[in-house]
């Protein structure tokens, strides 16, 4: 089975809190075994792959329940239901949720709250957060992705209305930024001209240049992907060059014979395409800059011992 959503997860975080005093650990271990969970399903990461899904989930559903005065914080690592808790469990319900907790003051002044201060600052998350089924950080992840993601396509529409030789300036100032060349001043240049045996740029990866990286920059629209023959193409262009090995970059994509011939060619040539292109510029800040950075902060339990 997969891990249920976080508010699946309140009602048997609450039975499990029900005994007392009791180890968040103990109670995740019991709600897992409740629920059958498998060696996959426990193995599952959030995308910052910092915390298994289980755990943030029941995190979030300890927290919410929380809010809600249902359970309370004893010590480090600790938790145990409050009379209000048993006053619930007492009902029996079916399943406990966002929508359930509303009947309580604390909660609804919560989720208004946080609703506040969202509008304020002009994120659309609240109050709508409170009826999904996915954890907040997670629901922020997935939406700094689709941010990278618009932001990307914007890279790509902005470098194919560009001047050729802009492209093939942009991959040499990418590829500093990456490391190559190390510290030199003129470790890479841009030589894309008429008459250049098919080589757009190269990099000196040591001061005297004893060891080179050729690049080939292909600036094509979507769907004009590149094939078998400009590979070959650029293979004898480094062999004119005496090189060892060549980068080829495009904004399109390469055909899979285009694939299967790089690898086959007794050069090292890397393939690198639009989709590769725009994350490798967005994670080394080239083409584009930081806005505003969001801080995650959680308590410092070592600050209330």
């Amino acid at each position: 089975m997969s891990v249920p959503d976080y508010q699946s997860l309140m009602l048997p975080v609450l039975r499990a809190s029900s005994i007392g005093e009791v180890r968040i650990s103990d109670v995740r271990t019991k709600v897992g075994e409740q629920l059958g969970l498998t060696a996959d399903d426990y193995a599952q990461r959030i995308p910052s792959d910092r915390q298994g899904v289980f755990e943030n989930r029941v995190h979030w559903a300890k927290f919410y329940l929380g809010k809600a005065g249902l359970i309370e914080a004893t010590r480090r690592g600790f938790l145990k239901i409050t009379a209000r808790g048993r006053e619930v469990l007492a009902r029996d319900p079916s399943r406990i949720d966002n929508e359930f907790l509303r009947q309580f003051e604390e909660f609804r002044h919560f989720t208004e709250k946080s609703a506040a201060t969202t509008k304020q600052n002009a994120l659309p998350l609240e109050p709508e957060l409170v009826t999904q089924t996915e954890t907040p950080d997670v629901i922020m992840r997935a939406a700094h992705k689709q941010i990278e993601a618009s932001l990307a396509q914007d890279l790509l529409d902005r470098i194919r209305a560009a001047p050729p030789d802009f492209f093939e300036r942009l991959i040499v100032n990418l590829l500093l930024k990456m490391g190559y060349g190390g510290t030199a001043a003129d470790a890479g240049r841009a030589i894309g001209r008429v008459g250049d045996d098919g080589v757009d740029g190269v990099i000196d990866q040591d001061a005297l240049g004893l060891d080179r990286v050729y690049v080939q920059a292909k600036r094509f629209k979507q769907g004009n992907n590149i094939g078998s023959g400009a590979i070959r193409d650029f293979f004898g262009s480094l062999d004119r060059h005496k090189a060892a090995k060549g980068l080829f970059v495009t904004t399109s994509t390469f055909s899979p014979s285009a694939t299967e011939t790089a690898e086959m060619l007794s050069k090292r040539i890397v393939l690198i395409d639009g989709d590769q292109l725009t994350t490798l510029m967005i994670r080394y800040g080239v083409g584009c800059r930081v806005e505003d950075i969001l801080h995650i902060k959680k308590i410092d339990e070592d600050f209330f011992e």
